[in-house]
């Protein structure tokens, strides 16, 4: 946890859970849009025939947090958290550094 992050909870706990964010419904019509699983191993692989099972989440250019965060932003979905764990079709590769 960030420093930044631990003060914030101390003096507020209401605003540290609303800056954390809600996480992505998988029912939503969003998430069902873009084939959206909190479990890479979920993915229907009929459906989806490009999802690979080591695609995830934290391994994705559009993850916004640390790869051992367990739910964290991603550009598909705003303020909203997604799985570490999971995938969707808008997927793509994390850039070598």
């Amino acid at each position: 946890m960030q420093r930044r992050t631990f003060v914030i909870a101390c003096a507020c706990p209401s605003l540290a859970l609303a800056q954390a964010g809600a996480h992505v419904d998988e029912a939503s019509e969003q998430a069902q849009g873009i084939g959206y699983r909190e479990d890479t191993r979920k993915v229907d692989a009929k459906k989806y025939p490009q999802h690979r099972p080591e695609q995830r989440c934290s391994n994705c250019n559009f993850w916004q947090g640390a790869k051992a965060d367990e739910w964290a932003g991603c550009a598909m979905f705003g303020r909203k958290h997604i799985a570490n764990g999971g995938w969707c079709v808008a997927w793509v590769s994390t850039p070598a550094k």
